[in-house]
């Protein structure tokens, strides 16, 4: 704590009213804070606003922080020698609590006189001047005298303590000075509250930038993975968490593995590391729930979901009960029908503090664009998929046969391929569907996609051409090798475990590239060579 032996010099003496500098002093706060200056020059502005204001020679700027619940000198307004014996002390609540006794309260000031406190036991950073009293006697000012004022925000928090030394008239203030210290300390706590509310919505601005960003992105963005890493960079930048992850459930559904993240090293075990699913889902509890966050301490998170969850501890850890601590801070991606897609990490907090409400509110927003980018990426990649694809059998469809049979064995083919073509065709499927409906035949049509894409050998492809008709492209396969495959699909048929796909018949027709090079010739010829089949009752023709 300061205490400064008493000095001659001083632009007011008396302590009391303002004269121009000390009007110009008191003015170059608010501009300061307007300005946009850094908080360091704010509180050093400040400090010289209350010396020539109040008269004391000397006044340091005691700043809370949360990050770390303690005291740090950020500002000193006087000598040389007290600034290298003061500046960037710090104390904790502890040393501060006995100074700020009701006991030493006047005029909303804590005056505490030499003969008050055993100062020989208290273990804060003090400054103890030698030399005498420029003043002798009850009214005049001890080396060891302390005077300190709360500077109070609107909400009622303390974010600071001014210390006074030095008085330029040498005497003990009276309790009219002592309420202009607190009235020059309220206004003091407003620069800051004003300088913080500044920095959160500058942080504020940069969230909204980074969010229009995002969403600006999210139509060019082709995979799922580069979209949502453009969230997870966005979350670092605007909120000022280090690292960021996200994880989405995987096909299994038991499992959340990384896909997208942001300030991680490569090589991390986050990276790789995939987690139980209900474990993580344990967290989800309304008593951590704030704007749509969980934020779990440490050891209830092990815990719920036990050690081997844990694959990352913090390291921007703070103090007290502001302070980051191990914390687990989550954000679930439901879907529309509230299933859970992913989960949000976000760690390390440059300020190692606790996020407040609006961060988290945020984060939350940050999680409906993930979801955005989810649904736009899934979008996406169907219908990509949709253009070689049929939507119900999943096999690939005639406009992809086209392509395939035109690379392997058309005019423009490199290396043209021996392949066969074969042509199949469901020759009892128009009564199932008359029978028990389209929905039924829709299903039968599944099973029989999955049955056919089970068939073909590595490199073989199945296609659905359209309505009840299927193609098999088998690459380098002899007729021989045709007329198994197709016997095998017969076979497979009558053994399903599905009884109306044993009710099925297929008829199959067989072209071979050595029939024509042109792919739509090799079409109608096995085509013509599956009906050929369906008339004949064969099951299987292959054209000459």
């Amino acid at each position: 704590m300061p205490e400064h032996h008493s000095s001659p010099t001083g632009t007011n003496p008396s302590g009391f009213g303002l004269d121009p500098a000390s009007l110009a002093a008191v003015l170059d706060v608010p501009r300061a804070v307007r300005g946009g200056a850094d908080i360091g020059t704010v509180l050093s502005t400040i400090a010289r606003a209350a010396s020539e204001v109040l008269g004391f020679a000397t006044v340091v700027m005691n700043v809370y922080r949360p990050e770390w619940d303690d005291f740090y000198v950020a500002a000193v307004h006087g000598s040389d020698t007290v600034r290298a014996a003061l500046l960037g002390s710090v104390d904790g609540w502890d040393t501060w609590k006995p100074l700020l006794h009701p006991q030493f309260c006047r005029a909303g000031a804590y005056f505490i006189p030499n003969e008050a406190f055993d100062w020989s036991r208290h273990p804060g950073a003090r400054y103890v001047p030698a030399g005498r009293p420029v003043v002798e006697g009850p009214a005049g000012w001890h080396p060891e005298d302390e005077l300190f004022v709360p500077l109070v925000r609107s909400d009622a928090q303390i974010v600071g303590i001014m210390s006074f030394g030095e008085p330029v008239d040498g005497l003990r203030p009276p309790d009219e000075k002592l309420a202009l210290t607190v009235a020059l300390a309220a206004h003091a706590a407003l620069a800051l509250e004003t300088k913080e509310e500044h920095a959160r919505l500058e942080r504020h601005q940069r969230g909204l930038e980074e969010l229009l960003h995002v969403s600006s992105r999210l139509p060019q963005t082709m995979s799922i993975e580069a979209m949502l890493t453009s969230v997870c960079t966005a979350i670092r930048d605007a909120l000022d968490f280090d690292k960021v992850l996200i994880q989405l459930v995987d096909e299994t559904a038991t499992s959340l593995r990384p896909v997208a993240a942001a300030g991680w090293l490569e090589g991390d075990d986050a990276l790789t590391a995939t987690l139980d699913l209900h474990s993580i889902s344990c967290l989800f509890d309304s008593q951590f729930e704030l704007a749509g966050c969980y934020l779990v301490p440490r050891g209830e998170a092990e815990r719920r979901t036990g050690k081997n969850q844990l694959v990352y501890k913090s390291a921007f850890n703070g103090k007290g009960p502001h302070g980051w601590s191990h914390h687990w801070l989550l954000v679930p991606l439901f879907d529309p029908d509230d299933a859970l897609r992913g989960v949000i990490w976000a760690d390390e907090p440059r300020d190692r503090l606790l996020p407040s409400e609006n961060v988290l509110q945020a984060l939350r927003i940050f999680g409906n664009h993930a979801m955005g980018a989810i649904a736009v990426a899934t979008q996406l990649t169907e219908t990509k998929f949709l253009a070689d694809h049929d939507s119900l059998t999943r096999l690939l469809n005639r406009r992809a046969l086209l392509r395939e049979l035109e690379e392997a064995c058309g005019d423009g083919a490199t290396n043209p391929q021996e392949l066969a073509l074969v042509f199949l065709d469901l020759d009892d499927f128009k009564k199932i569907n008359d029978e028990f409906g389209h929905s039924i035949g829709d299903r039968v049509l599944e099973h029989v996609g999955v049955l056919l894409a089970g068939l073909v050998r590595t490199g073989d492809q199945a296609f659905r051409v359209g309505g009840d008709e299927f193609a098999l492209l088998l690459r380098g396969a002899a007729e021989a090798e045709a007329r198994q495959i197709a016997n095998r699909a017969v076979e497979a048929l009558e053994a399903s475990i599905e009884p109306l796909l044993r009710r099925l018949r297929a008829s199959f027709g067989v072209a071979m590239s050595g029939s024509s090079a042109e792919p739509e010739e090799l079409l109608r010829i096995a085509d013509e060579a599956m009906y050929q089949a369906k008339r004949s009752g064969t099951g299987i023709e292959v054209a000459a």
